[in-house]
């Protein structure tokens, strides 16, 4: 192992002719670091007191500006308006001896208290603002005494107004009184003057000491810069280029340590960590073999469950059939003739029976779904709209409905599937309609370069947010089986349609007016042109 040689910080001891380097004389990297961060943190401190004294007495001058010279100012211009408002009311009663005039003088004391408490606290350090207000309220008082109040009571006792000379000469004697607000108003202005220029110098002195602080850490930063770019820089620039060579896959490269005691342990601590990667990576494709094979028991297991269920239903298919023939063969041929009681237990066994044909057709259609057919190809979204609505054509007509449709465009699936779709979710629109005449709206819109977004709104009875994600599985339903018919496949079936071409379909719970389901599908490349809809194209699964 070689060490750095970087300058000595101490004189070399002299050994005759040889200069020996005196390993103790050395600083350690920690040392130097921990001398760089003392010199930042000194520099840092000072700017930090000085900024700080600054900002204190800038937060001092706005919260005496915001917090009690301009609330004060507000009030201020409020009392005068009180005062105002007194003048008015006794000017308007003098004149007309009408008592309802009076009523702005009574409101005028009301706010006048309510003002004078306000400002009392916020005067506070103001002598010459406070001694102005305390003038100002003193006049007011003896204009109420002396003529406001006796001019009252004179009206009030004659039924008859005052001259219009007498109201005058009172008019002039507010307005003397009112004299003293002005000069309170005058020195909160110049309170505020005063406080406005000791805010700017404080901003001001906060901009030179901010502008001084920087200059001097780019000097300290710049000094402590160059001695640890000698001093450690070169060391770690090495050990960076050493472990990039082991980040980039080579983990068979060993590091080198060198330079300074804290460079050189962690030159030992990134070999020490390539070593436990090699052991890592060992253990990681180990436990990557045995998941790729637990994948492909799950796939295999998944494609055994798909097998089944499709057989499954396809075998119950014929001894369904025959129950289905004979029991309405013996419903028709004994009814009557046995008891109420049977012909109710027949009656349900018919329904049953009805019940389990709808449900093993629709999970022999859900398992048939990417299992059977030919490839996707470019497909006529609106031509398999078509036929969805060919195959609803009775219980659109028996519900009434309106199907308002956009122009669509051509997609990437199976036709059969696509007219399954939208045949699932207009039946299920149809299915749930309310007492309005039920409207079937199905849009689509382009979202990015990405996908289509295909919508198929409704007014029906709608799906609440809590159910959103629960009606998208299998055999689950919403609403009892008695107040609406169906298997709970449908919904479930849409979603493993869309999943199969890439798309997502989810319930829009913003949508207020009904039902709105949403699904996406890929956008095809462009230039690919669609296939058009064959005559004797394979019925939907519906």
């Amino acid at each position: 192992m070689t060490a750095e040689r970087v300058t000595p910080l101490t004189p070399p001891v002299s050994l005759g002719r040889l200069m020996v380097e005196d390993p103790a004389s050395r600083w350690p990297l920690g040392r130097i670091i921990g001398a760089a961060m003392l010199t930042v943190g000194l520099v840092l401190l000072a700017a930090i007191a000085l900024g700080g004294v600054t900002l204190g007495n800038l937060n001092a001058g706005r919260s005496q500006v915001v917090e009690q010279i301009d609330p004060a100012a507000v009030h201020g211009s409020q009392l005068y308006a009180a005062m105002l408002n007194q003048e008015t009311g006794v000017r308007g009663y003098l004149l007309s001896g009408q008592r309802q005039f009076l009523a702005p003088y009574t409101a005028g004391l009301a706010d006048q208290a309510r003002q004078v408490a306000a400002l009392r606290p916020l005067l506070a350090g103001m002598a010459g603002a406070q001694r102005d207000l305390s003038t100002a309220l003193s006049r007011i008082a003896a204009w109420r005494t002396s003529y406001a109040e006796p001019a009252i009571r004179k009206v009030a006792a004659t039924g008859k107004p005052l001259p219009g000379a007498n109201v005058a000469i009172g008019k002039a004697y507010f307005d003397s009184a009112l004299a003293p607000l002005d000069a309170f108003q005058r020195s909160l202005a110049g309170e505020r003057t005063v406080a406005a220029a000791r805010l700017n110098a404080s901003a001001s002195a906060l901009d030179a000491i901010g502008i001084a602080s920087a200059a001097a850490l780019v000097l300290v930063i710049a000094a402590l810069g160059i001695g640890l770019r000698a001093a450690a820089i070169t060391p770690l620039t090495r050990l960076a280029g050493n472990a990039r060579r082991v980040a980039g896959g080579n983990f068979d490269h060993e590091v080198d340590p060198s330079g300074p005691r804290e460079v050189h342990t962690l030159a030992v601590d990134v070999d020490r960590m390539r070593q436990r990667i090699l052991q890592e990576l060992s253990a990681v494709r180990s436990a990557k073999e045995a998941l790729e094979a637990h994948a492909e028991d799950l796939e295999r297991s998944n494609a055994e469950l798909e097998q089944f269920a499709y057989v499954a239903a396809h075998e119950l298919q014929e001894p369904l059939r025959k129950v289905k023939s004979f029991l309405p063969l013996l419903q028709r041929r004994y009814v009557g003739q046995l008891d109420t009681k049977a012909d109710q237990y027949i009656g349900h066994a018919v329904d049953a029976a009805t019940r389990m044909q709808a449900l093993i057709d629709d999970l022999l259609i859900f398992s048939r779904v990417g299992r059977f057919g030919p490839e996707a190809s470019l497909v006529s979204s609106a031509s398999a709209l078509s036929q969805a609505r060919g195959n609803l054509a009775s219980e659109i007509r028996t519900a009434k409905a309106v199907i308002e449709t956009a122009e669509l465009p051509p997609v990437r699936a199976e036709i059969s599937l696509l007219t399954s779709l939208f045949q699932n979710l207009i039946s299920n629109a149809i299915k749930f309609h309310g007492d309005r005449p039920l409207v079937i709206r199905i849009a689509v819109e382009r979202q990015d370069d990405c996908f289509w977004q295909f919508s198929v709104a409704d007014n029906g009875i709608g799906v609440g947010p809590e159910h959103a994600d629960r009606i998208f599985v299998i055999f689950e339903r919403v609403h009892a089986r008695t107040a609406y018919p169906g298997t709970g496949i449908g919904l479930a079936t849409c979603r493993k349609i869309v999943e199969l071409y890439g798309g997502r379909i989810w319930l829009d719970t913003d949508y207020q007016d009904g039902a709105r389901f949403v699904f996406t599908l890929p956008v095809p490349p462009a230039g690919e042109a669609a296939e058009p809809a064959a005559d004797d194209a394979e019925p939907a699964l519906a």
